[in-house]
Formats: C-alpha cells, structure tokens, sequence
C-alpha cells in the first residue's frame, strides 16, 4: 500500500464573478439573478477557507480563474470589430450571451474534471476527463482552458493522464466531479469509484425529471470510466433520485458527499437507495473496507433545507487522528431544521466529530458552497513531487494572491457593469500578473 494524500484544488474566483442566473435548475443562481455582486469579497472568501484548511495540515491547492470574457464566443456568432467594439454590440443586442461570456463559473472547480487516482487505474497513473459540461451555454467553453491549466500543473505523463472532454453532445453530458464519488479504505489503497448519473440518452422510458434537466448521463459517466480504466467490479452506476433533481438538486453533491469509508447523504438521494447501498457494500468489501454510513432522514432535514443550506455541498476531511471534520457553509448554522440536525451529528460518537463553518455567501448566492469550490486529487508521495508546486497553497502564496486581489478585483458588478469594456482590461491585467504568481507562462491565450 502507498502512503497518499487527499489534494483539494479550490478554484479562485475570478475578477468577473457576477449574478446574471444563467443556470436554469439552480435554486440560488436562479433567486439571485440580476443581483449586484462583490468579486473582491468572494475571492478573499475563497481565500480565506483555503488558508484556514492548509494552516489545519489538509494539502491545499489553487486553481486559477479562466480568461473572460470570452472573445472566441462572441466573435464565432457574429459580432466583429475590437474587443470594446464587440462588448458594445453584445450588450445592446445579446446581453445574456455577454453574460455567458462573462461567466466566472470556472471557479466551482468541482466541475472542471472527474479524477482516478493510479490505485483505482489500469496503468497505475492519475486520470482526468475535463468535463464537457455542455448543458449550460455559459460554461460549455470552460473545457478549453480547463484541460489547459490541468496539463500545465499535471504535465508528468508518468504520473498523469489528461483526457479531453467528451464529445458535446446531450448524450455525453458531463458535469464532473460532482457526480462522482470514491470510497475506499485509505486514500493510497484501491477504491470504489460511484458515478451518479440523472439520465440515460437511448433509453427514453428511463426514469428522468420533468421540471429541471438532468446533466449528467449514464453514457458519459460510463464513458469516463472506461477512458480511466476502472475496474469494472468496483465501478458502480448509480442512478440520482429525478424527483430530487426537481426539487434544484442539479448535482449529486448537492445531496450526497463521501470520504473514506464514510458516506453522508439524504434519504431521496438516489433513485433506489436500498439497492444502492446493497451495490457498495459488496464493492467496498471486495478492497476489504467496511462502508459506514451516514443517512439524513427527510423528516430531520426536507430537500428544501438541504438545498438552500448546501448541507452536503460540504467538504468531508480526514483528520490525522483518524477522525473527520465536515466544512459546512454558514448557512447551515442559520437554518434551524439544518443546525438542530449538525449538533446532534458531531455528539453521536460516529465518524464525523467537528463542524468548520466559512462564510461563503458570494459563492453561495450562485449557488455552490465548499464542495463546489474543490476538486479532490488524492495524491501518492512521488505524484505529488511531480505536480507543478506553483499553486499549493502555502501563507506566502495566499499573502501574495490576497494583494493581488486587493489590487485587481472591483468590490461591485451591476449587470449592466458587463458593457464596460475597461472591466475586459482590467481582467486581462489581473490575469498577465497571476501568471507569474502561480508561475504559469502562457496559461492565457489573450489573441481571440
């Protein structure tokens, strides 16, 4: 067995954070449209938890924000002439696509990529599949920049393997890590990996909401399986609960978190819970670990509260003592039903014994909490040393992105700010200067 280590890669907010409710199924996105934002405060916030987990002794990691807007987008449907030029005719003639291209939803990085780590994998290598994540206009261009910075920070092909996105098509809708799960008994020791879909493409009478999409499917989830070469007999398919997905779950880590051998999630979270816990426990059995779980019953905690609260968009933490520690947001401490049931869980004696709450509440209002913000990468000894170091997060890093936050970043958007072409200047100014800080040359490609 190898010793390993759990890496979260937070994403870094970007400088054109902003609330334009582009995510049709997103409870907060959709509530907060149109509000006016704060993308100074969001980034320290970010900041702020990432400093806090690596001064606890968690490997902590950064992702850097993606370039915007997105000029290639804009001028690909028509609109012509220098940067402020196309902003101007965006703005008066498809503001919500501007909107798209202003995006800073990169920045919940939980999306970016589904991860195996090399004991889950054929040939003993970490594989990515950056997520195509083509249901929503507004982030179906990440991939681009996506596969870039994860070449760049994993650029060892002894170590590593970056695999493109599916391709973009409904029937290979991909969200990432937020459908995705791994259970195992140590980190460096083979798992279980539990992709979580919410429709199946060429089965039309498959169970499926009605309301909001699901934009996960089978076919993708399978496919990323097989790009990593997953064990067939710990590789499960899991089918999210369609009624939950109409009630504003649009990921599964919106309703479920594992860690460990420990899985935290509500009762309406999958489609046949019974079955689904039956599939794991033989699964975790067969790489000789227990599977501990954790279920919140919908009459303690309804999906409603689960929702706005983000209770299982939280990050769960092995402690070195054996313990873990669950990093919720601070909304669940607000929410009645939310806090009752958190203070009963840390006195239970079981697996999770410490609450660490963060005051997230820009990222909150776009709706994604702690887990949105990470990407998980569990990291042996020599993976790690072959890593870009460039973007863990050490004080010195952190003091270093904090100025130039403080220096960058504007502390209010208005929906109509999009049209000002000196915030694209401004971006690209912010984004030449981060490339030295988290020394990554050439990251940005500025020409389109």
């Amino acid at each position: 067995m190898t010793t390993a280590r759990e890496y979260n890669f937070d994403g870094l907010v970007g400088p054109s954070h902003n609330y334009a409710g582009l995510s049709f199924g997103n409870v907060a996105s959709a509530r907060n449209f149109k509000s006016v934002s704060n993308p100074k405060q969001a980034a320290l916030q970010g900041l702020a938890k990432m400093r806090a987990l690596a001064a606890r002794g968690f490997a902590q990691a950064v992702l850097p924000p993606q370039s915007r807007p997105n000029f290639g987008l804009l001028r690909d449907i028509g609109f012509t002439g220098s940067d402020a030029a196309v902003i101007a005719r965006a703005a008066s003639k498809a503001p919500m696509i501007l909107a798209c291209a202003y995006s800073a939803a990169p920045m919940w990085t939980a999306n970016a990529a589904t991860v195996s780590p090399s004991p889950d994998t054929a040939d003993g290598r970490t594989h990515f599949t950056v997520a195509n994540l083509n249901n929503k206009m507004h982030r179906s261009f990440e991939h681009v920049e996506t596969e870039r910075a994860l070449r760049a920070i994993f650029a060892d092909e002894r170590h590593f393997v970056v695999h493109g996105a599916l391709p973009p098509t409904p029937a290979f809708g991909d969200e990432g890590a937020a459908n995705h799960t791994r259970l195992c008994a140590t980190y460096g020791s083979p798992g279980v990996e539990m992709f979580v879909y919410g429709r199946v493409e060429f089965e039309p009478d498959a169970p499926a909401p009605k309301h909001f999409p699901a934009r996960q499917t089978l076919e993708a989830s399978q496919a990323v399986a097989r790009l990593h070469g997953v064990s067939g007999s710990r590789t499960l398919f899991i089918q999210q609960n369609p009624e939950t997905i109409d009630q504003g779950v649009f990921h599964n880590d919106v309703i479920a978190v594992g860690n460990g051998n420990v899985l935290f999630y509500h009762q309406q979270a999958f489609a046949d819970e019974a079955g689904t816990l039956a599939k794991l426990r033989e699964a975790m059995g067969a790489v000789n670990a227990e599977l501990r779980t954790i279920r919140v019953d919908a009459t303690e905690v309804p999906v409603a509260d689960a929702v706005s609260s983000y209770l299982f968009n939280s990050q769960l933490l092995s402690k070195p003592d054996g313990g873990m520690l669950l990093v919720v947001p601070q909304e669940c401490r607000e929410n009645p039903a939310v806090a009752t049931f958190l203070d009963r869980l840390v006195t239970s004696g079981g697996p999770i014994g410490e609450l660490l709450s963060f005051d997230l509440r820009q990222s909150m209002r776009n709706g994604g909490g702690p887990a949105c913000l990470r990407l998980r990468v569990v990291l042996n000894e020599a993976e790690a040393a072959a890593m870009h170091p460039g973007v863990i997060m050490t004080e010195h890093l952190y003091s270093r992105l904090v100025a130039w936050v403080e220096k960058h970043y504007r502390d209010r958007i208005a929906p109509d700010d999009l049209a000002d072409p000196q915030l694209a200047a401004e971006i690209r100014a912010a984004l030449d200067e981060l490339t030295g800080i988290l020394q990554l040359p050439g990251l940005y490609d500025f020409q389109r």
